[in-house]
């Protein structure tokens, strides 16, 4: 006895309607990395395209570069005040302070 209960020809939807977005070209990447030259206007940039809906690459490149914008801005804070740390202790074992 054969078990028929499945159907074989239906179409499988494996891009469950999401379509893939395509890279950025050549001149897109260079007007966002002229935009992102601009003092100011890059941070808020780096928000609006990083937690935007636009293209993914520069979502993900936004994202990625706010990261590293994070991690770098602790480590100078941890370096600035063990370097201001450093100074007063100089400073104040010469009686200069």
């Amino acid at each position: 006895m054969e078990n028929n209960d499945y159907q074989t020809n239906q179409p499988q939807n494996i891009n469950n309607g999401s379509q893939l977005e395509t890279p950025l070209s050549l001149g897109e990447w260079v007007v966002t990395l002229l935009i992102l030259a601009i003092p100011c206007v890059n941070i808020v940039m780096f928000f609006v395209w990083g937690f935007g809906q636009g293209n993914i690459s520069r979502r993900n490149f936004c994202r990625a570069a706010l990261i590293f914008i994070g991690i770098s801005t602790v480590f100078t804070f941890i370096f600035g005040a063990a370097m201001v740390a450093a100074i007063a202790e100089y400073i104040s074992s010469y009686g200069l302070y």
